[in-house]
């Protein structure tokens, strides 16, 4: 069985002042799928642009990452689920096998590992702090991930039967514990990950860094939910 892009794919574009990487990103969609760009208060026009470029907006006034990645779930009505930044430094189009793999039955939560292209692409300090928490993961799920990064594709009942209440920068490994807890089958491959258009807000600096590993230390000490999340 194989699987060529189809109308049944929303992609959750979390976005915060990014009107001039949205033009690359929107170009980069899929055939056939949907863009859901979640305006979290920009104030440069992103709302217009992504309009502009086919996408339908969502708004979530509340700020944070998963503030904004959890509206986009919420709003979106397709059957998988995808999430990408909307800053250009992933492609979207990097998410058609990752679709097939979960339309194929072969995993439950697809995850992209990011491969920098260039000293520009992934500070050193994001790239530390990813790697600790990614050891900590390990160490919780006894999953073998090497990154928690934003590219990731699954079904949406069963990601909104998990339940996720981080609405900050622990909403992505929030997403992978309790999918680990459920018993899904998560996967994980390589994806080019460029320098981003503009400045980074969470990672960008040691300060920004230290706080997502915070947020994320303390999802991890969350305990295992009894139920919830299973697979349907």
């Amino acid at each position: 069985m194989t699987t060529t892009p189809s109308e049944d794919v929303d992609v959750v574009l979390p976005c915060l002042n990014e009107a001039a990487a949205l033009p690359w990103v929107l170009e980069r969609i899929p055939p056939g799928w949907r863009a859901l760009v979640v305006d979290n208060g920009s104030t440069d026009g992103s709302p217009e642009v992504a309009r502009a470029y086919g996408a339908t907006v969502v708004h979530e006034p509340r700020r944070g990452f998963g503030a904004a990645c959890h509206a986009g779930l919420t709003a979106a009505t397709a059957d998988v689920v995808c999430f990408c930044d909307g800053d250009a430094s992933l492609d979207p189009a990097l998410l058609i096998p990752f679709v097939r793999e979960i339309r194929d039955g072969e995993a439950d939560l697809v995850l992209g590992r990011r491969r920098p292209r260039g000293r520009r692409a992934w500070p050193a300090h994001a790239r530390a702090g990813n790697l600790v928490l990614a050891r900590i993961l390990r160490r919780r799920t006894g999953l073998r991930l090497h990154d928690l990064g934003p590219l990731r594709a699954a079904r949406r009942e069963p990601l909104l039967a998990l339940g996720l209440t981080d609405r900050r920068s622990g909403y992505p490994l929030q997403m992978v514990v309790r999918a680990a807890d459920a018993g899904w089958r998560i996967t994980e491959h390589d994806v080019p990950y460029l320098p981003r258009t503009g400045a980074s807000k969470v990672t960008g600096t040691w300060r920004g860094t230290w706080q997502a590993v915070r947020d994320m230390s303390r999802v991890l000490g969350e305990p295992p939910a009894p139920e919830g999340g299973t697979l349907r």
